[in-house]
């Protein structure tokens, strides 16, 4: 699958200062690439009823769609992937599920955690937390000699997470990323749009 990741959107309703499909549509006019719905502190119902909005919205636009973790919501909306960590269900039970022709993510923070997730079908890797987060408090660290060695091990498509804004980007120059998944610096700002575009800009000068 040829897809763009340079600029992955992960949602969080708790930051958004507006409604959550006003945002996502803001920031994919901003270039937004790819969109994951993370809502940890919904019900079912309300997720679903999330994730079909964003649907609507990232079919309209051509850009994929993404759902952290709740498999049974990825089908039930036809997102085109599913994202897990480390604690949720298996990268190969994933896979199983949603069979070939979806994405499906993993969250890694060592090289032993990649080449498992590539093994289990991964078709991206979200490297990090990079840096500490408020969106994430438990998370763990991961450096930046850990990326470069995660980054010579596996062959698939690496995005970043964790603290990732346009003041630390440039410390990724070179480490052979694929893209930066941005959480807060676009969900939380005054202007989606405008940040978002600030943002893919700052993106870019690294991926080059």
């Amino acid at each position: 699958m040829n897809i763009d990741y340079s600029l992955y959107l992960v949602t969080d309703s708790d930051l958004c200062k507006e409604p959550l499909e006003t945002a996502v549509e803001k920031a994919i006019a901003g270039g937004v690439t790819m969109v994951q719905l993370r809502e940890k502190n919904a019900d079912s119902r309300g997720f679903f009823n999330t994730a079909e909005k964003l649907r609507r919205i990232t079919r309209g636009a051509g850009v994929p769609f993404i759902i952290n973790d709740r498999v049974d919501i990825a089908l039930a909306c036809d997102a085109d992937g599913v994202h897990v960590g480390q604690c949720d269900l298996d990268a190969g039970i994933v896979r199983r599920i949603i069979g070939g022709g979806k994405i499906v993510g993993v969250s890694v923070c060592s090289v032993e955690e990649a080449e498992a997730a590539c093994r289990a079908g991964a078709d991206y890797l979200g490297v990090g937390a990079m840096f500490e987060t408020g969106t994430k408090t438990n998370a763990a660290i991961c450096t930046i000699e850990e990326l470069r060695r995660i980054r010579a091990a596996v062959p698939v498509p690496i995005v970043i997470i964790g603290g990732i804004n346009s003041q630390t980007l440039p410390l990724f120059r070179g480490a052979g990323i694929n893209g930066a998944a941005i959480v807060s610096a676009i969900i939380a700002a005054d202007d989606i749009e405008t940040a978002a575009r600030k943002i893919k800009a700052d993106v870019k000068k690294v991926l080059a």
